[in-house]
C-alpha cells in the first residue's frame, strides 16, 4: 500500500494491550489533501494538543482551496473548511454487552414526543389504522441513524462535522435546527403538568416545578466528570421504569383485538390516508413521522453518543467533561482515517455488525413497541374521540379512562410513568442541544482556542437552556400540544436536509469498502425523497394558509 511506519524515539510507548486494541502509536499518517498523500511517520500518539492542532491546521491550509483529502485508500475528506486528518488503525471491536448504551440515550429522548403524545393523540382521532405509518417512520430513522453512525465509527467525527467539510455553514444550520424547535421547554412543562395531576397541585405550580427540573438537569449534566457516562446511567434507569410500566400495561389493560387491528386495519388506513391527511393536517402527520423515534436534529447526536461511548474511531476522540470536575481537552473533535488493510477491515466489519445489533435491539424494537403500546393503551382508554383538546389534558383524559377500566391505582401508574417519560425527554433534549452546539461551534469557530473548549461551550449551552426555559415558564407562558407538533414538523424539515447530506457524505467521503452503497443507498434515497416531499408540502400548506387563507 506504500504506507510508511516509523518510530519516534521521543514518543511514549503504549502497553501491549493498547496495541492489541488497535492503538498502534506507530500507525500514524497525515492525509494532506491535494498537497499529496505522502506518509508522515511518528509514534507520539499523545503529543501536546496545541502541536497536534497546529499540524492539522497546517495540513488543511496546504491542501488549499476546495481540495479534498483523497489518498490511495480512497478516503476523500474535503479540506477546504476543516484541516486534514491523521490515519491510525481502528480499535478492536467490542461485544454487544459493552456497546449497549448509545441508543438508550436517544431512545429516552424520543419517548416523550411521538411515543407518549403525538401518536397516541393521532390514534384517538383516526384510530389504529394509521399506525403502519409509525412503523415506516421508525424504519426510516433506523437507516438514518446507522448512516450517522457509519461516518463516526469510521472517522470519530460527528456527521455534522463531516457536512461542514463540504460547506462551513452546515454546522451552524444544524445547531439552529436543534435550538429553535426546542427553545420552548415543552417536555419539562409536560412532566411538571403530570406531576400536578398526580399530587393534586394547582396549575400555578407547573412553571415552578418545571424550572426546578431544568436547573436539576443542568446540574446533573455539568457537574459530571464525564457527562456521557452519567447521562447513560440516568437514562437507563428511566427507560427501565418505562419498560416495566409498559409490560404491565400491555398485560392488564389492552385487548388482543386492538393489537391485531394494527395489521387488519392497516389497509383501510392506507385507503383513508388522504382523508386522514385532511383531518389531521400536514404539520401533524409530518411531525408524527419525524418523531416516530427521535426526530429532528436529535438523530444527529447519535454521532456524539457513539463518539463519547468510545465506539469505533470514537475511542480516540476527546470526551465532553465538566469544566469543574473533569479534565478538559482543548483540542477540537477532528477525526482520523484508517488504512484499508485486511486487519482493519476485519475490525470494521465487527464494529458495523455490533452497532447494527445495538440499534435494532434498543432503538428499533424497544422504541417501536413502546410507541405501539402507548398508542394501543390510548385507544383502549378513549377509543376514537375526536375534538380532544390539544394540550396535556389529553394525557389526563387517557389516565382517567384507564382508571375507569382498570382502577384508580392504574390511573396514577400511568401519570407517574408519563412524568418519568417527559422528564427523561427533557433531560435528553437539554443534553443533545448542548452537545450538538458545543461540538460544531468548537470545530468550526474555536478550533485553535485553548480557552474555549467543547466542554465549556457545552456547560454554557446547557445552563442557557435551563435559565431561558425557566424565565419563559415563570413569565407565564403555556405549552399546548400544537406547539410540540410545530416543533416536530420543523424537525421533519431538518431531517430532509440531513438525509440528503448523509448520502453525499457517505458516498463521497468514505472509501469504497465501507461507503454507503447497494440496497441501503436505495433505502436512504427513498427516505430523503419522503422527507423532502412532505417538507415541501408543509411549506406550501403554511404559505397558502397564511397568504390566501386555505
Amino acid at each position: 500500500m506504500g504506507r510508511g511506519r516509523g518510530i519516534d524515539a521521543d514518543g511514549p510507548v503504549e502497553p501491549e494491550e493498547t496495541r492489541r486494541r488497535g492503538n498502534d502509536p506507530d500507525a500514524v499518517r497525515v492525509n494532506e489533501g491535494d498537497a499529496g498523500a505522502g506518509t508522515r511517520t511518528g509514534g507520539d500518539g499523545s503529543r501536546a494538543g496545541g502541536n497536534l492542532r497546529e499540524e492539522r491546521d497546517r495540513v488543511g491550509s496546504e491542501a488549499g482551496g476546495g481540495g479534498a483529502g483523497r489518498d490511495a485508500d480512497g478516503w476523500n475528506l474535503p479540506t477546504k473548511y476543516l484541516p486534514g486528518v491523521e490515519s491510525r488503525d481502528l480499535p478492536e471491536p467490542l461485544s454487544l454487552g459493552k456497546v449497549v448504551g448509545a441508543s438508550v440515550v436517544i431512545l429516552a429522548t424520543a419517548l416523550g414526543s411521538g411515543e407518549l403524545i403525538i401518536w397516541p393523540y393521532i390514534t384517538s382521532q383516526v384510530g389504529i389504522g394509521l399506525l403502519w405509518l409509525a412503523m415506516v417512520g421508525f424504519t426510516m430513522q433506523y437507516f438514518l441513524n446507522m448512516e450517522i453512525e457509519r461516518y463516526t465509527l469510521a472517522t470519530g467525527e460527528t456527521a455534522v462535522t463531516g457536512f461542514t467539510r463540504f460547506w462551513k455553514p452546515w454546522g451552524l444550520i444544524f445547531v439552529l435546527g436543534a435550538i429553535l424547535p426546542n427553545a420552548w421547554p415543552g417536555w419539562a412543562t409536560g412532566g411538571a403538568t403530570l406531576m400536578t395531576y398526580v399530587f393534586g397541585l394547582a396549575e400555578g405550580a407547573v412553571p415552578v416545578l418545571a424550572a426546578i427540573a431544568l436547573v436539576a438537569f443542568a446540574l446533573a449534566l455539568t457537574l459530571s466528570p464525564v457527562v456521557y457516562q452519567v447521562l447513560e446511567k440516568i437514562q437507563m434507569v428511566l427507560v427501565a421504569v418505562i419498560v416495566v410500566f409498559l409490560i404491565t400495561a400491555i398485560i392488564i389493560a389492552t385487548d388482543l383485538g386492538v393489537w391485531t387491528g394494527i395489521v387488519t386495519q392497516a389497509p383501510s388506513g392506507v385507503a383513508n390516508f388522504p382523508s386522514f391527511l385532511g383531518q389531521l393536517g400536514i404539520a401533524t402527520l409530518l411531525g408524527a413521522i419525524a418523531f416516530a423515534g427521535a426526530g429532528g436534529a436529535n438523530n444527529l447526536t447519535q454521532s456524539n453518543y457513539v463518539r463519547d461511548k468510545g465506539l469505533g474511531m470514537g475511542e480516540r476522540m476527546p470526551k465532553v467533561v465538566s469544566p469543574i470536575t473533569g479534565e478538559e481537552e482543548a483540542r477540537a473533535s477532528l477525526g482520523y482515517t484508517f488504512p484499508i488493510t485486511e486487519e482493519n477491515m476485519r475490525r470494521w466489519r465487527g464494529w458495523w455488525k455490533v452497532a447494527n445489533q445495538e440499534q435494532i435491539l434498543v432503538f428499533y424494537i424497544i422504541g417501536l413497541l413502546t410507541l405501539l403500546g402507548l398508542s394501543v393503551l390510548t385507544f383502549t382508554a378513549l377509543g376514537r374521540e375526536t375534538g380532544v383538546e390539544g394540550d396535556f389534558t389529553f394525557l389526563q383524559r387517557v389516565a382517567a379512562g384507564l382508571g375507569d377500566r382498570i382502577g384508580t391505582w392504574f390511573q396514577y401508574f400511568y401519570l407517574i410513568a408519563g412524568t418519568v417519560i417527559l422528564f427523561s425527554t427533557s433531560l435528553g433534549v437539554m443534553d443533545y442541544v448542548a452537545r450538538l452546539t458545543a461540538s460544531e461551534l468548537k470545530v468550526s469557530y474555536f478550533r485553535r482556542s485553548e480557552r474555549v473548549t467543547e466542554s465549556r461551550i457545552y456547560f454554557a449551552a446547557a445552563w442557557l437552556i435551563a435559565i431561558l426555559g425557566s424565565l419563559i415558564l415563570l413569565a407565564g407562558f403555556q405549552q399546548p400540544l400544537v406547539l410540540l407538533i410545530i416543533s416536530a414538523s420543523g424537525g421533519g424539515v431538518v431531517m430532509a436536509l440531513y438525509s440528503v447530506m448523509l448520502i453525499v457524505l457517505n458516498t463521497r467521503a468514505l472509501p469504497q469498502p465501507i461507503r454507503l452503497k447497494g440496497w441501503r443507498l436505495y433505502v436512504m434515497a427513498v427516505t430523503a425523497v419522503f422527507f423532502l416531499f412532505f417538507s415541501v408540502l408543509l411549506v406550501y400548506d403554511v404559505f397558502m394558509t397564511n397568504l390566501f387563507g386555505g
